[in-house]
């Protein structure tokens, strides 16, 4: 297949494109500054505009690209820009998908289980409805952004992707020097779920829903075993051989993250229901197999 991807160069989007490759698939990359090799084609999220002319017939488009959630501190700036780079990429990308003839047949659009806010100890299916706070907002928004590709006839999923586990990037990415260093800890009262997926999975399913006709809407990125902050702090010690004796208490990444922290302490108990239903197969659906697989990348 010819597969359009945006967010090549992020942690998921740069495996999923070596991943494609390496089965003899075509990528080619949506960049947002002049091209500088033949598999790349520009595009402006905040124009809204995509060189589609350059691009030419797709059979597929993944669009990942988005600011970072961790990158900087939750400033009314940054979160105008967390939104804007999802909700105005995504609806750039698929206007032009529509206007394209003939169109991709399916785009499967990046988005977070933050769509499902604070779930606490209740676990959460495709089928729940959207959470409250900035980011199941923004989430919503993003989502619905598609709609000019899904009225075009276009088969349209929404990867709604957890903590993907890797010492490449992302927040777990960031965790792995600090358990390293022997200061890592649970995060506030460590009770809270986190729902997490190791990046080969990650991968596998994106994949996965790209070869299946029949997948749309949301589909959770989610390993079927989410765990507590706790829980994956024990785990992470076990796995590097180190003390897990600190805890970071709410004030103090409050002051460090802004209100990111609040989405960070809150739980997530997000199920893949779709994902197994389709008979996708987990490589690693534990916290600890997810942790030894990014210790072994």
């Amino acid at each position: 297949m010819r597969i359009a991807v945006t967010g090549s160069s992020g942690l998921v989007g740069s495996a999923l494109v070596r991943s494609l490759t390496a089965d003899g698939h075509q990528v080619v990359r949506l960049v947002r500054r002049a091209p500088a090799d033949p598999d790349e084609v520009r595009w402006d999220p905040r124009a809204g505009t995509v060189d589609t002319a350059s691009l030419g017939a797709v059979d597929a488009a993944v669009h990942l690209a988005g600011a970072g959630l961790g990158d900087k501190r939750w400033t009314a700036g940054y979160k105008r820009e967390l939104r804007d780079s999802r909700v105005l990429g995504t609806a750039a990308v698929a206007r032009a998908l529509a206007a394209m003839d003939p169109a991709p047949r399916v785009l499967l659009s990046g988005s977070a289980i933050g769509w499902y806010g604070d779930t606490g100890d209740v676990a959460v299916d495709e089928t729940s409805p959207p959470g409250k706070g900035f980011l199941a907002e923004t989430c919503i928004e993003w989502e619905a952004a598609t709609a000019p590709a899904l009225e075009a006839g276009i088969r349209v999923a929404h990867l709604r992707t957890g903590l993907v586990v890797s010492e490449a990037g992302g927040a777990w990415g960031r965790m792995f020097p600090l358990f390293k260093a022997g200061v890592g800890g649970r995060l506030g009262s460590g009770r809270q779920y986190w729902s997490f997926v190791s990046l080969a999975d990650e991968i596998a399913a994106i994949r996965h829903v790209l070869d299946h006709d029949t997948i749309a809407g949301p589909v959770n990125l989610t390993a079927p075993n989410p765990v507590t902050n706790a829980e994956a702090t024990k785990a992470m010690g076990k796995a590097l051989r180190r003390p897990t004796v600190f805890a970071v208490p709410p004030f103090a990444l409050r002051a460090v993250l802004g209100e990111f922290a609040n989405d960070i302490l809150v739980g997530q108990r997000v199920l893949p229901n779709v994902l197994t239903d389709s008979g996708f197969t987990f490589a690693h659906p534990t916290v600890r197999e997810a942790i030894a697989a990014a210790i072994a990348d």
